[in-house]
């Protein structure tokens, strides 16, 4: 994956717990939090990643670049499924553990 899709991945995920920290600051518990930020940023998040491996499509037919572009496909579409689905999942996890902590 080069440097252009990582720092796309990147800030999908910083967004994302951005969202998720303004959710919670308006006072929503965090498995909604979670819940309504995944939902409000799982379109932008998918378009970004589509328009890149569309533009990764041009250089498949390309002999010497092919497998490169193969691997940037693959490397964002697994890297944005894992944006979706773990990144709000730790950062649940840690939102359980974090008051947890206080108390103890």
């Amino acid at each position: 994956m080069n440097f252009l899709s990582a720092g796309i991945i990147v800030r999908n995920s910083i967004l994302l717990v951005d969202f998720i920290d303004q959710e919670l600051a308006a006072g929503r518990a965090p498995a909604e939090a979670v819940i309504r930020a995944g939902a409000v940023r799982a379109r932008p998040i998918v378009l970004t990643a589509l328009a890149a491996m569309i533009g990764a499509l041009f250089i498949v037919g390309d002999p010497i670049f092919n497998g490169l572009a193969v691997s940037l496909i693959f490397g964002i579409l697994v890297s944005t499924l894992l944006t979706l689905v773990v990144i709000p999942i730790l950062y649940f996890s840690l939102l359980r553990v974090r008051p947890q902590q206080a108390q103890g």
